[in-house]
């Protein structure tokens, strides 16, 4: 990691904007839930008036949690936790989501009415009082709007720690373009190179396209991770990667990719603990109805490697 001092002096990059700013980045962004835009899906469907499609989500975002996080990268998770605020439904269909329940499994029907932004923001700042060391969106792909309306109203009552924005991948340009300058790490999963699989088993044959558009606007805001000198994740993009079972030439292509077009100095946490989940069974997807080798993971690290990628989570 590359120390950079000490958090005691660290301002996240959303306390930069007057509320003028915040004003007009809201305003945008709910415009955009009227023709809803929010994710590649482009549903065109009034989310305003409470109508959803994919993501099954209307006006308000729904919350499924929100506590301190002790099992994330131990940049992000520190000593005190990531304050983590998992958001139900997805625009994605994985067929291995380990979150499925969340995820996928739960109605729009139960889910309604979902949590107004009062209620978020107030989900942050009792995070923030509880000594987390960030605000980390799981699943937020879908609720950008929702997430500036809330973290707008948080910023005016004193939130003024990192915000981690930890997603899919699956993306609309717009929406990471609505956080910039809110956002201080981005976190996107890098799931399927391959348009074949990821409509196999991501349900979007679009989404390597999407990912590799959004990472990269991801990137571009910024840049490499930043760790200060006790460890902790300042600012910057840190890259996750599944390693699936029989799946090493989708890894490789990824993480060739990342190395060309995003530099060595890219954080990476390839991570091991894929196992059947969601629909997978001895009956459906059998290909993938098993855990990652141990040969297949050293052969990630060593893909890794070769493509001169260093920056390496450890755990």
């Amino acid at each position: 990691m590359k120390p950079a001092g000490n958090l005691q002096t660290f301002s996240p990059a959303y306390r930069s904007l007057s509320r003028m700013d915040w004003r007009r980045r809201v305003k945008a962004a709910l415009g955009s839930l009227e023709d809803c835009r929010v994710c590649p899906r482009d549903c065109r469907v009034n989310r305003l008036q409470n109508k959803w499609s994919a993501c099954k989500t209307g006006r308000y975002a729904v919350v499924s949690s929100a506590f301190p996080h002790f099992g994330e990268e131990n940049c992000l998770r520190g000593w005190n936790g990531s304050g983590t605020i998992f958001f139900s439904h997805c625009n994605l269909r994985c067929v291995f989501c380990q979150n499925y329940d969340i995820s996928q499994a739960i109605s729009a029907k139960q889910a309604q009415p979902g949590t107004p932004p009062e209620d978020i923001a107030a989900m942050m700042l009792r995070l923030q009082r509880g000594g987390c060391h960030n605000i980390n969106f799981v699943t937020p792909e879908h609720v950008v709007p929702q997430l500036l309306e809330a973290v707008a109203i948080a910023v005016e009552h004193g939130l003024d720690i990192p915000i981690v924005y930890n997603t899919s991948g699956y993306d609309a340009l717009e929406s990471i373009e609505l956080m910039n300058g809110v956002v201080d790490i981005y976190m996107p999963d890098f799931k399927y190179w391959s348009a074949e699989r990821s409509a196999q088993y991501l349900r979007a044959e679009d989404y390597p396209d999407a990912a590799r558009a959004a990472i990269k606007a991801m990137h571009d805001q910024v840049g490499p991770l930043i760790v200060t000198a006790d460890g902790l994740a300042k600012r910057g993009l840190l890259l996750r990667h599944l390693v699936m079972p029989g799946a090493l030439a989708e890894t490789r292509a990824i993480l060739e990719w990342v190395a060309s077009e995003l530099g060595t100095d890219t954080y990476v946490n390839l991570m091991d603990q894929y196992h059947p989940a969601g629909k997978v069974n001895a009956e459906r997807y059998q290909e993938i109805n098993r855990r990652p080798t141990s040969s297949e993971l050293a052969e990630a690290q060593a893909i890794a490697r070769e493509a001169g990628l260093y920056r390496l989570d450890e755990r």
